[in-house]
């Protein structure tokens, strides 16, 4: 009954991404049931399931090392990709995606490469404490680390300080939401653009909040929504104690944010999420621009990466991207 009614969620995915919507249904058959009990089987058929990158493009030049974190004792990997010593160049801070408990930053190598070489830019990114052996005030620290590093070494990257983004996809973009938040509190390093994709949002979200069954049903479902939060909370999500500061979409107050692009599918389990988010930073003055990409679930991109419709997607953000950042190069058409 439970695949048949995923099944039937296929009538509402765009006729493009049908035969990759039919591909998530069958994985998520056989997949553990996303629970406390089955965390690492879970973490596993997950991480098998999307590992498979993309070889790194030996034209652009990367390296790995490891920053200072906070507390001092610990230590933070980071990607570095497309530096240029003595340029000015505009930069992005990334954090990957994986329901906040999976995921690393070596995985999106090549995929950050062609938006590095796209808008002409440095990008740096996060391997952030994963929950739940880490809870959201240390991968907080973790990515906060990544932008402090990346001011302090600038001229070494070759970035203009004046020029830098921070960006994630799901889990990374309820990172990049949270590190946007933690800089405009701290006032220490400023952010001039945050680039959202499909991002996680709010814990309420199939737990206190509910949404219909269309929703959610194919890829990232709101039992994985609860463990999510669950484990980078350590308390349960959707109660009246869960700490502001630990979820975007619970911050009170949004002035002073950065511009922002958030892009998301219009039955992926965070669009209600995340078209709130919007409106709050649009109310706000914040310029904001929202795409909703119709009949698309939670990271289409990644099953479908030659449609037409991904390659739209994929286009609206490196062009945002470009607006946000001032970037000199052409926008895609």
């Amino acid at each position: 009954m439970l695949i048949k009614r995923k099944l039937d969620a296929l009538l509402h995915v765009t006729p493009e991404l049908r035969p990759a919507g039919r591909g998530v249904i069958e994985f998520m058959a056989s997949a553990p049931e996303p629970s406390i009990g089955n965390l690492a089987r879970f973490c596993q058929a997950m991480t098998d399931e999307y590992k498979k990158p993309v070889p790194p493009d030996p034209s652009v030049p990367y390296f790995r090392r490891t920053i200072d974190g906070r507390p001092a004792e610990v230590e933070v990997p980071i990607v570095v990709i497309n530096a240029k010593p003595g340029a000015r160049r505009p930069a992005i801070v990334h954090m990957h995606g994986g329901g906040f408990l999976f995921g690393a930053a070596a995985d999106g190598v090549r995929f950050l490469q062609d938006i590095a070489v796209a808008i002409g830019c440095v990008v740096v990114s996060v391997d952030y404490r994963v929950a739940p052996a880490a809870t959201w005030d240390m991968s907080v620290e973790d990515n906060y680390a990544a932008l402090r590093w990346l001011y302090e070494h600038a001229e070494e990257v070759g970035v203009d300080r004046d020029r830098i983004a921070v960006m994630g996809e799901s889990a990374g973009g309820g990172h990049a939401a949270l590190l946007a938040i933690t800089a405009r509190d701290r006032g220490e390093y400023p952010i001039a653009f945050q680039c959202l994709t499909y991002p996680m949002l709010d814990d309420r979200t199939g737990s206190s909040v509910r949404v219909p069954a269309h929703i959610g049903a194919i890829q990232w479902t709101e039992a994985a929504n609860r463990l999510g939060w669950h484990c980078l909370l350590g308390q349960v999500p959707g109660t009246d104690t869960v700490p502001a500061a630990a979820v975007p979409a619970r911050v009170e107050d949004v002035e002073g944010l950065p511009p922002a692009w958030i892009g998301v599918g219009s039955i992926d389990l965070f669009i209600h999420e995340d078209i709130a988010y919007a409106t709050r930073l649009l109310s706000a003055g914040i310029e904001t621009e929202l795409v909703v990409v119709p009949g698309a679930f939670h990271a289409f991109d990644l099953r479908a990466p030659s449609s037409s419709i991904v390659m739209s997607f994929h286009a609206s953000r490196l062009n945002a991207l470009r607006r946000g950042l001032r970037c000199e190069t052409w926008p895609l058409t």
